[in-house]
Order: C-alpha cells, then sequence, then structure tokens
C-alpha cells in the first residue's frame, strides 16, 4: 500500500520574501498613519464646531441687543404672545436660522420664545452673568434641549441693563455637520492610503529588484558566507565605491598594502599615498594582472567594475615568486657559465696536457700558475676592499658570469666598505639587480665594461654601478624607476620592470635615493645613497690593543 501524502499545514506569519514584507509593512505604516491623522484631525473638529456655534449664536444675541425698538418695547409693553418684542425676535430667529430667540427683562422673564405658552414665565437656565453685564458662551440643557448658546445683556441709551438676549443654536446641528464631515475625511484618508500603497508597492518592487527576490534569512546567510569567504581567502580584496573611496579591506588586503580598518571611508591616495598602487586600486591605470610594489612586497592587481559604480580590486602576492624567477634567471646564468667555463676548462686541459707530453714541464707550471692566479686575484681584490661576507660572495659570482658573457667587471679603486652593514641583505638586492640590469645593457657590445664602486662615507653607503653601453636618455630616467616600465621584452616566467623600482623602494625605505646619469664615456651611471646603512665602528679593537701594549710594558 502507498503510503498517504504529507498533509500540508497552514503556516501562519510574515512572508519569507523581501518584497513582500515591505510592501506589508509599508501597507501598515501607510494604513496607521492614515488612520492616526484622520483621528488627530477629527479630535479638534468637534470643539472647532462647537466654538463656531457659541460665537454664532453669541453674534445673533449681541445683533438682537444693538436693537433700540427692542428696548423701548421692553419698557412700554407687557409680556405676551402677539407682542412687539415676540415678532421681533421670531423675525431675527427665522432670518439667521438659529434655534430661539429669547428676550427677558432683569427678572429673568420671557418677553419672547419659540413657544409663545412660555412667554411670562422664569427662564429655565441662570441668567444671572448676562444680567450682571458679561457675554456668555456655552452648552447647556435647556426646555428644547441641549444647545450652543450666547447670552449678552441687554442695555437702554444710558447704558443701563434692562434685561437680557439669549440665542441657542441646535446641538444637534453641530453633530450632523460634524458627522456630514467624517465621509468626506475618510475618502481624503482613502486617498492618502491608495497614494501611499502604491507608493509602498513601487519601492517594495525596487527592493525586490536590488534584492534580487531573497528572503531575509537568505541576505543574512550571503552576508555571513561573503564574510568567511573575504576574510579566508589569501588574496587581498579592496572595494570601492561609486566616489572613489575605501569601503571594504580584507584582512589579507591589509597585510599586503600596510593599513588597517581606518582605511575604509578614505580615497586610496588618501590610504596609501600618491604612486602606482593608488593608481591601480583608482582605475587611473588599466589592464590586467598589474604589477606593483608596496613597501618590499611585489604585488599582482586586477580591477573590475562594479554594476552600483563602484569597483573590486583583487591583489596577489607575487614577491616570493619574483625572487624565485630572479633566482632563476642567476641559475640559468651560471648555467651557462659552466657550460662556457666547461668548454674553457676543455681547453685548458688539452694544453697542459699537450705541454707535458712534449716534456715542457717549466712552461705547464707557468700556463697553470697565470689560470689559477687571475680567478685567485679577482677574489683577493674583491674581498680586500669589500668586507660585508654576502656582498663579496655576489661580485664574486657576478664577476665570473661577466666574463663568460664577454663583459668585465670591475671593483674600482675607490671601493671601500668595513664589515659595519645593518641590512646587508637589502644592500645585496640592490647590487644584484642594478648590475644585472649593466650586465644586460652592455652584452654583445665592443668593450664592455661595468663599474661597481661601494664605499663609505661615515655612517652613510654610496654605490655607484657605470657601463659602457647606450646609456639612459634623460627623459627617461625617471620611468625607469616606474613600476611595469621596461624596453626590454619580459621572459616567459615573470615580468619586467620591477627590479629598479624594487631598487628605489628599499633606498627610499631607509632614507636614501636612487638615481641614474650618464657616465664618463657614455653609458649609464646609477647612483644608490644609502644614510645610516652602516653601524657605529666597534671602539673594542681598539681599546684591547691598547690594553695589550700596556701590558706588554708591565711585564718588562
Amino acid at each position: 500500500m502507498s503510503s498517504p501524502p504529507p498533509v500540508r499545514r497552514l503556516r501562519l506569519g510574515l512572508p519569507r520574501r523581501v518584497f513582500s514584507q515591505v510592501l506589508l509593512m509599508q501597507l501598515a505604516i501607510a494604513a496607521g498613519v492614515a488612520v492616526l491623522a484622520t483621528g488627530l484631525f477629527l479630535a479638534p473638529l468637534g470643539d472647532q464646531l462647537d466654538d463656531q456655534a457659541m460665537r454664532r449664536a453669541l453674534a445673533i444675541a449681541q445683533t438682537t441687543a444693538q436693537q433700540p425698538q427692542i428696548v423701548r418695547d421692553l419698557r412700554g409693553t407687557a409680556p405676551a404672545p402677539g407682542g412687539p418684542v415676540q415678532e421681533e425676535a421670531e423675525r431675527i430667529r427665522e432670518a439667521t436660522k438659529a434655534e430661539y430667540v429669547v428676550v427677558m427683562d432683569r427678572q429673568g422673564v420671557r418677553w419672547s420664545h419659540t413657544d409663545p405658552r412660555r412667554i411670562g414665565e422664569v427662564v429655565s437656565t441662570d441668567p444671572g452673568q448676562a444680567l450682571a453685564g458679561r457675554e456668555v458662551m456655552e452648552i447647556d440643557d435647556g426646555t428644547l434641549g441641549r444647545s450652543a448658546r450666547g447670552k449678552v445683556p441687554l442695555r437702554d441709551d444710558d447704558g443701563r441693563i434692562v434685561g437680557a438676549v439669549s440665542v441657542g443654536i441646535a446641538y444637534d446641528s453641530v453633530r450632523a455637520r460634524l458627522i456630514h464631515a467624517i465621509p468626506g475625511l475618510f475618502a481624503y484618508a482613502g486617498g492618502a492610503l491608495a497614494v501611499g500603497a502604491l507608493a509602498a508597492w513601487l519601492i517594495s518592487r525596487r527592493v525586490q529588484r536590488q534584492t534580487r527576490d531573497l528572503a531575509f534569512s537568505d541576505i543574512a546567510a550571503l552576508l555571513a558566507e561573503r564574510e568567511a569567504m573575504l576574510h579566508g581567502i589569501r588574496e587581498g580584496v579592496v572595494a570601492l565605491d561609486r566616489s572613489g573611496r575605501i569601503r571594504l579591506l580584507n584582512d589579507e588586503a591589509q597585510r599586503l598594502l600596510g593599513i588597517g580598518g581606518e582605511a575604509v571611508g578614505r580615497s586610496p591616495d588618501e590610504a596609501l599615498g600618491e604612486g602606482r598602487t593608488a593608481d591601480v586600486l583608482a582605475g587611473r591605470v588599466t589592464g590586467t594582472d598589474l604589477l606593483t610594489v608596496r613597501g618590499q612586497r611585489v604585488l599582482v592587481a586586477n580591477r573590475m567594475p562594479t554594476d552600483d559604480g563602484g569597483a573590486v580590486a583583487t591583489l596577489r602576492d607575487r614577491t616570493e615568486l619574483e625572487q624565485l624567477g630572479r633566482e632563476l634567471d642567476s641559475t640559468r646564468g651560471l648555467i651557462d657559465a659552466l657550460r662556457a667555463q666547461d668548454h674553457e676548462y676543455a681547453n685548458r686541459m688539452h694544453t697542459l696536457l699537450g705541454l707535458l707530453e712534449l716534456e715542457m714541464y717549466d712552461d705547464a707550471v707557468e700556463f697553470v700558475g697565470e689560470v689559477v692566479g687571475d680567478h685567485r686575484a679577482t677574489a683577493e681584490q674583491i674581498t680586500e676592499r669589500i668586507r660585508e661576507p654576502l656582498l663579496a660572495a655576489l661580485l664574486v659570482g657576478k664577476a665570473t658570469v661577466a666574463a663568460e658573457r664577454g663583459v668585465a667587471l670591475w671593483v674600482s679603486d675607490r671601493t671601500r666598505l668595513p664589515d659595519r652593514l645593518i641590512d646587508p641583505r637589502g644592500l645585496v638586492t640592490i647590487v644584484g639587480n642594478l648590475v644585472d640590469n649593466a650586465l644586460d645593457a652592455v652584452a654583445g657590445t665592443a668593450h664592455a665594461r661595468v663599474e661597481v664602486e661601494l664605499r663609505a662615507q661615515g655612517r652613510t653607503a654610496i654605490l655607484r654601478i657605470r657601463d659602457t653601453g647606450p646609456g639612459v636618455p634623460a627623459e627617461h630616467r625617471e620611468l625607469v624607476f616606474t613600476e611595469g616600465w621596461s624596453t626590454k621584452e619580459p621572459p616567459a616566467h615573470r615580468q619586467r620592470g620591477i627590479g629598479l623600482s624594487l631598487v628605489r623602494r628599499l633606498a627610499e625605505r631607509q632614507g636614501g635615493s636612487a638615481t641614474v646619469g650618464e657616465a664618463r664615456g657614455g653609458g649609464a651611471e646609477f647612483t644608490v645613497v644609502l644614510p645610516e646603512a652602516l653601524a657605529e665602528p666597534d671602539p673594542e679593537p681598539a681599546l684591547t690593543a691598547v690594553a695589550k701594549t700596556t701590558a706588554e710594558e708591565e711585564s718588562r
């Protein structure tokens, strides 16, 4: 037997879609505002109608009291249903549509009334205030029911009070006016509600398009996933708004760019300072896989615009890859040099074998001495003038590579660099980049030569690399230090335009400078000045020598 289909339970509550929830909330707000506005309008409307009715009654009473004939008739006749006071009061009542116009004497006896049978009787409400000379507005109950009343004193030509006039406006007419106004109010409220509902629907449709018809729970889940993804990936992500200001930085971007969360809300120029990195993030430099240097890091940046007019830039750290590429270039150079040396040594061994077979032993010894001496002299010359082991080893290796490429690498006679470098690895990077560029510039030319000069002036290190190549035109002497700018074809495993930019960055990080000019006799001369690159000289050796001399004198 097949199982019965599951029973679907009726689910009560708010709909899940953002569009539906926003629409319902806005309709509820519009309806609430319409009801509240209607109530706030109706609440004072009754009081306003009451006040208008009382003022109308008071105005009619004042007008009636101004009739001099009424005063004369009040004094010269007796109260009677057909009397002149009754006739004048009825005329005024019919003309003004008042409920009643009552004229009374000082004893409160009626001289006019809507019901003639009540003429001659005392009024049902206290006329004391009007007979005392005060005008009265009130809503009160009388023989004709509830009415809005106005009472004024009745004076003769000398201003003496001879009676009072009381005028009433039927209260039912006031209530009828209020009830008559309610449908119109509700019509206006309904119209306002309809306009509000239409506006709510249009806004909700816009929200629906912008949120892609997602539920609030879906949006919350997407936000949580976005936060986890942005802060978990190993690429830097920088989001910018339509004004070009940073609105998002993930952890990796902060690490690569060396900035913190305070950069949010600022432009790339304000957060990073002027330079290629800020230009790439701001979109002033376009392209894919753009290289830029930030501090000691080589970054690859890609920027993509978003639908809202902003952009998202991704950053990848390529520092290690660039270092590996340079090491690969050096390794290939050494392999080529070793391959060339293999042929050279084979020729030398053949020469040595021939000398031995010819029993020219003295010539063989002299030949071996010359070969060994050349290399030893080069190494000794470098290590004697450059006491830093890393730099000396670098230049010995570069001299070998240069020789195999047909380039003479010379260490200047002015070179003197003690073993007191604070950052020897940074100087190794600078020297290596500059020597490699110089070798590339002069390779294949006649009488190719590269000269290295390293001097110390106090705590300042001065480096000069001269070559006999074509040189750098004056208009390109600043461009050569720009990230990504190069006149050479890039190798397959990496891009050009990084080495000289990195040299300048390393120099500027130590408060120094890197410039290029023209060498004597042509070619390029790169100059790097590194203030405070060396530590203070250690006085301990001098003190040790003095102590040793003193000890020897005492032993004598």
